[in-house]
């Protein structure tokens, strides 16, 4: 219909400029014959050159010679007396019919301006329904899920809220059920979460359960350029919804036009606080709309406004978090489904190596197993591809172009060596996954630790054996090469450990020192300073003394671990040169002095390509230069 729309206008805009350009074409040509004086055309006339005539009003055409020229006569002449008696044909054109065209044809260029302004206005209103004259209707589509319907059955590690969706959708379908007990169906259902944690797939999956009309519109969809557009657009949506009750309505990323009020310079924009009173005065203002529940979404809870929160208009807020372990799981067997597995695929082993991971990152990540299969023509995904997307998608993709040369390779496998050895010593970090001194993303080595289980609090000595993991790479590369050898690779390390350190005693209170005291808002780092106070010069001290003493606890144990372990050090740091990526078996094999079966089976595996093939002599490691056994670190610029 819109094509239709759009096909017509471009037709009728063309027949304008032909006609226009037949107009301007037209007075052009008269405007191209050659003019003649009155007299002269008398002259010719009576010399028996003129063989017609045209007369059109006071303007006399004639042709002398195969040439056409033009006149005007005066008012009170008649040129039909002067060409009595002589053989020249005469032709009059009609006045009224001239008129109307004149008249008609100096319509044209108005019309044309008109319909482009029409035009423009319906574009930059987004061909709301009603074309130009009615961008103050509603945007909401009426959603009818023939193809690609979405059930709970597709909605998987949010539980909880998935719990609170489908008691809605109960409620629709048997509300005597509630009812009888003198319960009332909820007007509105906040969903709040991260990105990418399925909020929008449960609305969809709720429009396919319901039963009921389902309307969709964005946040985006009410504010326009014009004031009272957007507070129309409410009006019209609520009036749609009125009609096709009991329905849902969804609002996606209403933060968009739900922000607190007197927010920002100027106090805010009017046109969008205009929209938002409307839409609270329709949710729960003097008339109830009965049957109309709105079901929205946002990942900014904490700007909304409070009037939009309360009870009455969002009766619930449905907290939809990243899944943990065992969601994980489900969401990997939902998005599998449509994917040919291998028999050696084992998705709680791909669901325990990624925490943190919301639904849209696992959907991401099987289809990039999928792809990864394609690749080599596999007929069906292996563990081997599930393995090797996660990787890519937590690490980033391998830079094998990346030319290192010999040093540089050797001094990033002992940096990765004192990471994976320290991390295996120490009994409160996560277990080390991987370790690989490929190029990936913007480091050129890391080592991965992944959890056994989601954690949901960070104690103290983990904390700080988490700090002292982070610190071996330095310690690692200060033991084997000494102070002034060491490489700007732990650049990122010391950001890390740092911002650790500084949570710890600037908000988690585990400095005894400094105490239970939140300075997180009033270090010089943060702007707004809304705690209100400030922090002297000797507290200021104090806290860096601490953060400085935790890393430098960290990195003096570190380097006690390396010292201790210089063997199993040595003959990881050699495993890593050899075959550049160790799984964390594979580690506690090479650790071990035991050979992996990588590649050939031959006696001695060949290394993998572009890794080295040179044995480097263990040199004895120089001793730090300072007297108590550890080294400081140098002050990062």
């Amino acid at each position: 219909m819109g094509n239709a729309r759009n096909i017509a206008f471009w037709v009728v805009l063309f027949l304008l400029v032909l006609a226009l350009f037949n107009v301007f074409s037209g007075s052009g040509g008269t405007l191209q014959n050659s003019r003649m004086s009155y007299s002269d055309f008398v002259e010719r006339v009576e010399a028996g050159d003129v063989a017609e005539i045209t007369l059109d009003g006071d303007r006399v055409r004639f042709r002398v010679d195969s040439r056409e020229y033009e006149t005007i006569k005066p008012r009170e002449t008649d040129v039909t007396e002067l060409i009595e008696g002589r053989e020249v044909e005469l032709n009059v054109v009609s006045q009224e019919t001239s008129g109307l065209q004149t008249f008609i044809l100096s319509l044209l260029p108005f019309l044309l301006l008109i319909g482009v302004w029409v035009y423009f206005m319906n574009r930059m209103q987004g061909g709301g329904r009603g074309g130009a004259m009615g961008f103050g209707k509603s945007r909401a589509k009426l959603l009818t899920e023939k193809h690609g319907r979405v059930t709970f059955d597709d909605v998987a590690g949010i539980d909880e809220a998935k719990e609170e969706l489908e008691e809605i959708v109960e409620f629709l379908r048997n509300p005597q059920k509630f009812s009888r007990l003198g319960g009332k169906i909820p007007k509105g259902a906040l969903l709040v979460g991260p990105p990418g944690t399925g909020k929008t797939l449960l609305a969809r999956a709720i429009a396919g359960e319901a039963g009921v009309p389902f309307f969709t519109i964005s946040g985006s969809d009410f504010v326009e350029m014009f004031v009272g557009v957007g507070a129309s657009r409410v009006r019209d949506m609520f009036d749609q919804a009125k009609k096709n009750a009991p329905c849902i309505v969804f609002i996606d990323e209403i933060d968009a036009v739900g922000r607190s009020r007197g927010a920002g310079y100027g106090g805010g924009n009017d046109e969008r606080e205009q929209t938002l009173n409307q839409l609270l005065v329709e949710m729960d203002g003097f008339e109830a709309n009965e049957g109309i529940i709105i079901v929205a979404a946002t990942n900014r809870r904490d700007v909304l406004d409070p009037a939009l929160l309360r009870p009455g208009r969002f009766d619930r807020q449905v907290q939809v978090p990243n899944p943990d372990i065992k969601g994980r799981e489900k969401i990997l067997a939902v998005h599998a489904r449509k994917v040919p597995l291998g028999p050696d695929v084992d998705l709680r082993i791909t669901a325990r190596g990624t925490p943190g991971f919301s639904g849209a990152d696992l959907a991401n990540l099987v289809n990039e197993a999928a792809l990864a299969a394609a690749r080599v023509g596999r007929r069906f995904v292996t563990m081997i591809d599930f393995e090797s997307a996660k990787d890519k998608v937590m690490m980033g993709a391998e830079r094998r172009s990346m030319v290192l040369t010999q040093d540089q390779k050797e001094k990033t496998a002992y940096h990765e060596a004192g990471h994976a050895i320290v991390g295996m010593t120490l009994t409160k970090t996560d277990p080390v996954y991987k370790a690989t001194i490929i190029p990936r993303g913007g480091a050129l080595g890391m080592v991965v630790s992944l959890p056994e289980m989601d954690k949901l609090q960070m104690f103290k000595d983990e904390a700080l054996e988490k700090i002292t993991m982070t610190m071996a790479g330095k310690a690692a590369e200060i033991y084997k090469y000494g102070e002034e050898s060491v490489s700007s690779g732990p650049a990122g390390d010391i950001q890390q450990a740092s911002s650790l350190a500084r949570a710890m005693v600037m908000r988690w209170g585990m400095s005894d020192k400094v105490g239970n005291i939140d300075y997180s808002e009033a270090h010089e780092g943060y702007q707004g300073n809304t705690a209100g106070f400030s922090v002297s010069a000797k507290t200021k001290e104090m806290i860096e003394e601490e953060v400085r003493g935790f890393i430098q606890d960290g990195y003096d144990r570190a380097y006690k671990i390396i010292e201790e372990r210089s063997e199993e050090f040595e003959r990881l740091a050699q495993g890593l040169l050899e075959y550049e990526t160790l799984t964390g078996d594979e580690i506690k094999k090479v650790i071990a002095g035991e050979k992996l079966n990588i590649g050939d089976d031959a006696e001695d595996p060949p290394p993998s390509s572009g890794s080295s093939v040179t044995a480097i002599p263990k040199t004895k490691p120089r001793k730090p230069k300072d007297t108590s056994g550890t080294l400081k670190p140098e002050p990062t610029p």
